[in-house]
C-alpha cells in the first residue's frame, strides 16, 4: 500500500505562482512513476507532469515551460511548481503513484487550485 497526501492548493491571482506538495508513504519500492494530474470542472483529468524513480521528468507539450515537477527523497515529497498561472489552470490537482513492478496505482485525495482575480 502507498499513501499520497497533497497540499498547497490555494486561491491565487493570474500570473502568480504556487507550489503543491505530494507526501508519499508506505511500500514505495524502487521502480515507480509519480505523476501530477488535474481535473477542471466538467473536463477530463489530464496529466500535468511526472517524475520517475530515477529522477527523470516529462511533461505534456501543453504544460512545458510553466510547470516543474521535483522531489525531495529524504522527506519523500514530490512537488509541482506552477508559475505564470492562468484562470484555465483552475482545477483539482492530484498525485498518482504507479508501481512499475506490480502495476498497482494509488491516488491522493487532491488539492484545489483556483486562479482568479
Amino acid at each position: 500500500q502507498v499513501q499520497l497526501v497533497e497540499s498547497g492548493g490555494d486561491l491565487v491571482e493570474p500570473g502568480g505562482s504556487l507550489r503543491l506538495s505530494c507526501k508519499v508513504s508506505g511500500n514505495i519500492g524502487n521502480l515507480y512513476i509519480i505523476g501530477w494530474y488535474r481535473q477542471a470542472a466538467g473536463k477530463e483529468r489530464e496529466l500535468v507532469g511526472r517524475i520517475t524513480s530515477d529522477g527523470n521528468t516529462d511533461y505534456p507539450e501543453s504544460q512545458k515551460g510553466r510547470f516543474t515537477v521535483s522531489r525531495d527523497n529524504v522527506r519523500k515529497v514530490v512537488y509541482l511548481q506552477m508559475n505564470a498561472l492562468k484562470p484555465e489552470d483552475t482545477a483539482a490537482y492530484s498525485c498518482n503513484f504507479r508501481d512499475l513492478s506490480s502495476g498497482e496505482t494509488y491516488w491522493g485525495q487532491g488539492t484545489q487550485v483556483t486562479v482568479s482575480s
